[in-house]
């Protein structure tokens, strides 16, 4: 049994699973867990559509050919900033191009980076997508509630030897996935995430971009003794 930390700092994001099938038990186990993360006032604003399955094959196959025939959809709240500046542009840089590199795709190598990111509506060939939505009118508090929500998830999957990869690209297709899967007009698309069995053979997996030093983000505010 792995302690905390190792299952923290031990996850990464997993762009390549074997298709070894995931028990229904231990999806609701994970679930069930990560139910009990914190929000305020007990809201739990969560909401999870669980795809596998013949489901979850033409819901790929549908907005992997939307992708590839050049339609990028079109996201209902931006994820990222809609000016990118400095710490967080070189960040974003070194993270994107670090995975390209662990992959051997260059950077005039749109082709190859077309085709990498399309495997996002593979769900990476997991064998279990889970969609992630919210009631729109909640604020944001509940939005930080879910992000512990998300957390909880990745950390608790890994107990049973599962990995996952947290996915904004599928918000570009939110349209598609209420239709499809019938996520209610009020709520909105929050978020995708791969979960199942991790290929140790893929290279693809060996990438981790780096994090910050303690220093870079904590302050300890001077005491006051008495």
């Amino acid at each position: 049994m792995m302690t905390v930390e190792e299952a923290v700092t031990g996850r990464r994001s997993i762009r390549a699973f074997l298709p070894k099938p995931v028990p229904r038990e231990l999806i609701e186990r994970i679930l069930t867990t990560a139910g009990r993360a914190p929000s305020g006032t007990n809201v739990q604003p969560w909401r999870v559509w669980v795809l596998e399955g013949a489901m979850r094959d033409e819901i790929c196959h549908d907005i992997t050919s939307r992708y590839n025939r050049g339609d990028t959809g079109k996201r209902e709240y931006d994820y990222y900033p809609v000016k990118w500046r400095e710490p967080y542009l070189g960040r974003r840089r070194a993270c994107g191009w670090g995975l390209y590199g662990t992959l051997g795709i260059g950077r005039e190598d749109k082709g190859k980076m077309h085709v990498q990111h399309a495997r996002n509506y593979a769900f990476f060939d997991a064998p279990v997508g889970l969609i992630f939505s919210m009631d729109r009118d909640l604020e944001r508090g509940s939005w930080l509630d879910y992000g512990m929500f998300l957390q909880s998830i990745m950390v608790a999957a890994r107990q049973f030897g599962l990995e996952t990869c947290p996915q904004a690209a599928w918000m570009s297709f939110w349209e598609v996935l209420q239709r499809r899967i019938g996520i209610p007009p009020e709520q909105t698309v929050v978020c995708g995430m791969a979960l199942g069995y991790p290929d140790p053979d893929e290279k693809v997996n060996t990438f981790t971009p780096d994090r910050m030093p303690l220093s870079e983000f904590v302050t300890f505010v001077p005491r006051l003794d008495p």
